[in-house]
C-alpha cells in the first residue's frame, strides 16, 4: 500500500547558497533526511521542475516540488485490545506495555500484537512506518513505551532516540551482587552460532552502552536502575549477563537459576516461578516534537516484579 505525498516550497533567504538536502530538509521536516534523499535522487524532488543532485547549492527563490510516494509497511489487522495509555495528544500517545504482549506482528505472531491493538485505538496510524512504534521492548520486558501518531512526529522521535536525547531508564532484578554502579561500553552483534540470541561482540558489531547503578542490595540479587544510550536488541539483557549478573527469570541469557543460602521457603518459591526477564521500563523522557517541551514519564513496577522484590526482601541474611 502507498501513500501519495505531494509538497511545493519555496527557498526563503535564510536558505539560499545551501545544499539542496539540507534545505529540504527544513522545509519538509515531517520527512527524514534520508528519505528525502531518496526522492531527491529518484527525481521525485524537483528544483524549479528540473532533477538536481543533494549537494547542489540552491538560491532564494527557487522553487521545491516534491511528488512522492511512501510505501505504508504491512498488512495489519486492527485488534480491539485494552491499552494502559498513560498520555496522549495528537501529535504521540505513551503507553504501559504488559510483559507478554508481542509489540510488532512476525512469523508467528501476526495477531494479538501491540500493533494491532494501536491500529484499532487509532486507525490513522495505518499510514505511518510501523504504525507509529518507533522503539520496542521485548515480548516479556513491561514499561513505557512512545507511539507516533503523526508523520511529523515520527521522523522526529526517531531523530531524537538517534541523536540519543531520549532518556530511556530501567529497573531489573539480577542474580549476584555487584559491588557498585557502573558503565558497559561492549559492541553487540548476532550471536554466531545461536541466532535467536544477541552477543557482546568484540572487534565488531554496533557499539552499545549501558549505564547502571544500584538501587537495593540482597543477600544473592540486586535491583538496578539502567540508563540507555543506545538501543540494541536485547541490549540490558545481554550486558548484565556479560557482566555476570544475568537478569532474573531471563529465558535466553539467565543460565541456571541462582538460589540464595539459607532463603526462606517463599523466596525460592518466588525465583522458581518467576518466567521472565525481571526488567521494567519505568522512565521516559523526550522533548515534545510539537511544542519543544521537555516531557517526563514515569510507572510503578508491574505486580509480577513488585511481588518478587517482598520475596527477596524477607530472606533470611547469612
Amino acid at each position: 500500500m502507498e501513500k501519495q505525498f505531494t509538497r511545493q516550497a519555496q527557498v526563503p533567504a535564510t536558505e539560499s547558497g545551501r545544499r539542496l538536502d539540507q534545505v529540504a530538509a527544513v522545509l519538509f521536516d515531517e520527512f527524514s533526511r534520508s528519505r528525502l534523499k531518496v526522492w531527491i535522487l529518484s527525481g521525485e524532488l524537483l528544483v524549479n521542475g528540473e532533477s538536481r543532485q543533494p549537494r547542489d547549492k540552491l538560491l532564494e527563490g527557487d522553487r521545491l516540488q516534491l511528488a512522492a510516494s511512501l510505501e505504508i509497511e504491512g498488512d495489519w489487522r486492527a485488534e480491539a485490545m485494552e491499552l494502559s495509555i498513560v498520555y496522549e495528544d495528537e501529535a504521540l500517545l505513551v503507553l504501559d506495555k504488559p510483559a507478554g504482549l508481542v509489540v510488532h506482528p512476525a512469523a508467528g505472531h501476526r495477531d494479538g500484537t501491540l500493533l494491532n491493538a494501536l491500529l484499532h485505538h487509532c486507525p490513522s496510524l495505518a499510514e505511518l512506518p510501523r504504525a507509529g512504534i518507533v522503539h520496542r521492548l521485548d515480548k516479556d520486558t513491561s514499561g513505557l513505551m512512545v507511539v507516533a501518531r503523526q508523520l511529523t512526529s515520527h521522523t522526529q522521535l526517531v531523530a531524537q532516540l538517534q541523536a540519543r536525547t531520549v532518556k530511556r531508564r530501567y529497573q531489573a532484578v539480577v542474580a549476584g551482587t555487584p559491588i557498585s554502579g557502573g558503565t558497559v561500553d561492549q559492541p553487540m552483534g548476532r550471536h554466531p552460532t545461536k541466532r535467536i540470541k544477541m552477543a557482546v561482540t568484540p572487534g565488531r558489531g554496533k557499539e552499545a552502552i549501558t549505564h547502571y547503578r544500584v538501587l537495593e542490595r540482597f543477600p544473592a540479587h540486586t535491583l538496578l536502575q539502567l540508563d540507555l544510550e543506545t538501543g540494541r536488541t536485547h541490549q540490558i539483557r545481554v550486558h548484565m549477563a556479560w557482566l555476570g549478573y544475568p537478569l532474573v527469570g531471563d529465558p535466553l541469557y539467565g543460565g541456571r537459576l541462582r538460589l540464595p543460602r539459607q532463603a526462606a521457603p517463599g523466596t525460592v518459591e518466588a525465583l522458581r516461578n518467576f518466567k521472565r526477564q525481571a526488567l521494567h521500563a519505568a522512565e521516559l523522557g523526550l522533548v515534545h516534537p510539537s511544542s519543544g517541551e521537555t516531557m517526563h514519564w514515569t510507572t510503578p513496577l508491574p505486580t509480577d516484579m513488585a511481588g518478587l522484590l517482598v520475596s527477596l526482601r524477607q530472606q533470611e541474611r547469612p
